[in-house]
């Protein structure tokens, strides 16, 4: 396994890599692209949701260093993620308090990387992200990371709330960061079984996300700054549960 994100170019290849199982980051595919193959191609992104994007040739021409990428590049990730129920059992056998953190589309590299690095010096027993909508797991996450995406498993799930039912149906409880709410940090018992809940840089926590957590909690803000980056409020939530675990 290698910290280093490995492309794989041309359509078929990239075909041969999703059946084989392949953990696929993200496709980047060559607008106005056609003809059978393509067909085909997007029929697999479609039914395994894999992150896509339709960009200029040029684009496709970097990623690939010129080589014949027939419309078509692939982002192989570099680590391998976890199935979240075998996970979410094999902790709960070992662990009375375990604590998981979702993190709902995220979108920044260095902040996923930032916060896998706080996670894994915290305890985190796993990490979950969304297949669509979040930063993959790439060369600038593990840098970032400092190597920490090596050493904590890391889960991709198909939606967020799935997640959440899950853990909840496991008797683990859901909390989650955000300023929609008079609860404080300081509120919220960590020393239980407990999934904590980050949203994304721009919209924090998905309005159905919060529909359905146990508890919602926000960190007081002395200044006149509205909010904090989400790795720093992410480290605050996860420092304040190693606070009560001690």
């Amino acid at each position: 396994m290698t910290s280093e994100t490995t492309n794989i170019f041309g359509i078929r290849a990239i075909i041969e890599a999703i059946e084989s199982g392949s953990t696929i980051n993200k496709i980047y595919i060559q607008k106005g692209l056609r003809g059978d193959l393509f067909y085909q191609l997007d029929k697999l992104i479609k039914s395994k949701k894999i992150s896509v994007s339709s960009v200029p040739v040029e684009k496709l021409n970097r990623l690939s260093k010129n080589n014949n990428h027939q419309g078509a590049v692939a982002q192989i990730s570099p680590v391998e993620f976890y199935d979240l129920e075998v996970l979410i059992e094999s902790i709960v056998d070992t662990d009375k308090t375990p604590i998981f953190l979702v993190l709902d589309q995220l979108s920044d590299v260095r902040n996923f990387g930032a916060i896998i690095r706080t996670a894994e010096c915290t305890g985190v027993n796993g990490i979950i992200i969304q297949k669509s909508g979040s930063a993959p797991v790439n060369a600038e996450t593990i840098k970032t990371s400092a190597g920490a995406a090596f050493k904590i498993p890391i889960c991709k799930v198909d939606h967020i709330k799935d997640a959440l039912y899950l853990f909840q149906a496991s008797g683990i409880k859901t909390v989650a960061a955000t300023e929609k709410t008079e609860d404080s940090i300081f509120d919220i018992n960590f020393n239980q079984p407990i999934v904590i809940v980050m949203g994304s840089e721009d919209r924090g926590v998905n309005p159905s996300v919060l529909k359905m957590v146990d508890y919602k909690a926000k960190l007081p803000l002395l200044g006149e700054i509205e909010s904090l980056n989400v790795s720093v409020a992410c480290g605050a939530f996860l420092y304040e549960s190693v606070r009560q675990r001690l």
